[in-house]
């Protein structure tokens, strides 16, 4: 992998987790609205878990293996 290759995959991996905390933080704000929204809830759920598959893939990417 080039130095190129690992400073997208890094600005990739900031964007991602970005999105990642703002959709927590989205997810916690309608659990305590007074008449929550469960398809919204689900859908911004199924996002977020899409988002975590795709962090620990980027992060595996990035760190090498070590064989131990």
């Amino acid at each position: 992998m080039t130095d190129e290759d690992e400073r997208e995959l890094g600005a990739e991996l900031a964007k991602l987790q970005q999105e990642h905390r703002d959709l927590d933080a989205a997810i916690d704000a309608l659990h305590h609205s007074p008449a929550p929204d469960l398809l919204r809830l689900q859908r911004l759920k199924k996002r977020k878990l899409s988002l975590r598959d795709r962090i620990a893939f980027i992060e595996d990417q990035i760190t090498p293996d070590i064989i131990a």
